[in-house]
Order: C-alpha cells, then structure tokens, then sequence
C-alpha cells in the first residue's frame, strides 16, 4: 500500500509537470506551479474523488490565503486519513510555507495512494466543479469574476490614460517607452536564466536519485539483503528524520556487528583451548 512508501520509490521520480496536469485534469483546475496546492485543499479533494462523499467539503476552504486558513485545511484532511485509517503523517508545517520540494513530494505521495486505490482511472461520475460549489467553499469562481471586474476597470484606467501617456512620450522623446522596454528585457532575461537554474537543479536531483536507487536495488538482492553492510546502508537511504543524519547509527550498528563477531571469536578459540586442555 502506498501509505508505507519508502523515499527511493518511483512514486517520488513523478515530476512537477505531470502532478500539475494530474491535478488539473481531475479537479478541473488550472494550477500551473507546486505551491499553488500548499493550502491543502486540492489534497482534500483528491481524497473526495477517490472516496466520494468521505471529506467534508463544506469544511475545506479553496480560498485559503493564511497559515491559520490552510492549517484547518489539513485538519480535515488528517481527519479523513484518521477515518480511513491511512498512516501518513502531514508534515503541516512544512507544506503550509509554500515550499515547492516538500508540497511536491506529498503530491507524489498522494497521487501513488490515489492511483493504488482507483488503479490511476478518473472518476469520470465524479463532478469537481459541483462538489466545490455544494460545499460553498468555490472562492475560486468570486476570485475569478472578481478578476475580471478588476481586470476591466483597468482597462478603462488605462483606457483613459493613453492620451495623458502619448502626451508624455511625446513630451518626453520617448525615454519612457525606451527604459520600460529595456526594464522589460532585463526582467525576461533573468527569467530565463532562472528556468534554465530550474531545469539544471531538476536533472541534477533526478540523476543523484537514480544512482541511489541503483544502490537500494542493489542492497536488495537475495545474496546481500542480510549483508551488515547492506542494513547499514539501508539504515541511511530510509532514515526518517530529514534534519539529522544517519551516519552515526549506521556506523554503531556496524561496529555492534563487527565487536559481536570478535566476541563469538574469541569465545570459540577460549572453547577450543579448554577442550584440548
């Protein structure tokens, strides 16, 4: 089952464009990055998709901005895994910060255990949309027609400043037009150059968690599955606690296993000394 997943299962290589169409797809939504997710509700209703009618969707908030807001979220979402009996912690703190790393790994997380349980087939009696509006949790519509109202009277705004601007480039030689357009270049340069940063750090993660998994396929096999180096190893690859490491009770095990075997040594040289005596 997919609650006991270890950290080098392939359910952690999904990446972010596919959790995104993933979510999109299914909740008829439009998210286009991880963290747009942080506030736990989309979480909730994937277990509403994948339970129909357990999660209290009157409850959850699609138009949560504050930790407090988000928090209670995650309330309701840890209550139906309590109802279900799901064995996953939620780390709220973490995702409820907007980092991009954490909320993708409980996505991928979410998306394995979803997809053990319908098998990856969408619910297609399922309807999104209506279950957010039934729930009278559905910001996202007022968000969206508040919007555009904003949207139009910006437009008549800037409507009704296109003659004061004309004036002012013309006044002014079009210096204005010049240093936006330069401002413009300068701001789609270093957006450039932050996906490219992006897509570097994304390989470079999938190509050190590669060589990891190689090593737990590794220590899996029947001939060193029980081998103390391989438990050591294992021991560090499935560590629980992200801030600490490790190392250390690697190293103690081993060392308990390499002082057990001087001890059984030595206690069969002592047995052989007394027989022979």
């Amino acid at each position: 089952m997919a609650t006991s997943i270890g950290i080098m299962d392939s359910a952690y290589f999904v990446g972010r464009n596919e959790i995104l169409s993933w979510i999109n797809n299914r909740l008829q939504l439009s998210l286009s990055r991880i963290e747009e997710a942080a506030s736990g509700a989309v979480q909730c209703q994937m277990m509403d998709m994948t339970y129909p009618g357990v999660v209290p969707m009157h409850k959850v908030n699609f138009d949560a901005k504050t930790e407090y807001d988000m928090i209670q979220n995650y309330k309701v979402l840890q209550d139906v895994f309590n109802k279900l009996k799901i064995e996953k912690h939620i780390e709220v703190g973490r995702l409820v910060k907007g980092r991009p790393l954490d909320n993708l790994e409980f996505l991928q997380w979410l998306k394995r255990y979803c997809d053990s349980v319908n098998g990856g087939i969408m619910n297609e009696n399922y309807n999104p949309v209506e279950r957010r509006i039934k729930g009278g949790k559905d910001r996202n519509v007022k968000s969206l027609k508040s919007s555009k109202s904003l949207q139009t009277n910006t437009m008549n705004h800037s409507g009704s400043g296109d003659s004061l601007r004309s004036k002012q480039l013309r006044s002014s030689g079009g210096a204005d037009g010049v240093n936006s357009s330069a401002e413009i270049q300068a701001l789609s340069k270093q957006v450039s150059d932050l996906k490219l940063s992006v897509d570097h750090l994304e390989k470079e993660r999938d190509f050190y968690f590669a060589k990891l998994r190689d090593i737990e396929i590794l220590c899996q096999a029947s001939e060193l599955e029980n081998d103390p180096m391989s438990l050591a190893i294992k021991k560090i690859l499935y560590a629980a606690d992200a801030k600490g490491s490790a190392l250390d009770e690697a190293q103690e095990y081993l060392n308990d296993v390499i002082n057990g075997g001087e001890d059984e040594a030595e206690a069969e040289a002592e047995a052989e000394v007394e027989t022979e005596a």
